[in-house]
């Protein structure tokens, strides 16, 4: 096993507020997927750098939530700057950049358009 995380889905109540929501803080494109029995965009990501990755769905067994796993995105080298865009993009911060150790970086917790807590991390 390389990765303890493989894939991960963030449920959506309203796919076009959550790709817009996404694709506004991640500052990216959101590849919807055709699929005709529910709706799934992807995140960015780079399979050949070895990175996971994970997608935007809705769904039957899809319900938004602020309990359980938080899922943390890849806040690049200043999570400032994607966190930044969170409030503007119709998301809340609830957890503002906060420092967690010598040489582990940072975290911010967010909750977005759907209602799921969501967090960021970065190394600067």
């Amino acid at each position: 096993m390389v990765n303890t995380l493989n894939w991960f889905e963030i449920p959506a109540t309203d796919f076009a507020r959550a790709t817009a929501f996404y694709a506004t803080i991640l500052d990216a494109q959101i590849q919807v997927d055709p699929n005709p029995n529910m709706q799934y965009a992807y995140l960015p990501s780079d399979p050949q750098k070895g990175a996971f990755g994970g997608a935007i769905a809705r769904g039957e067994n899809f319900v938004p939530t602020m309990t359980g796993t938080t899922i943390y995105l890849d806040g690049g080298n200043d999570l400032s700057v994607p966190l930044s865009r969170v409030e503007s993009a119709g998301g809340k911060v609830i957890l503002p950049k906060t420092a967690i150790g010598e040489n582990r970086g940072f975290i911010a917790l967010f909750i977005d358009t759907e209602g799921n807590k969501v967090g960021f991390h970065s190394l600067g």
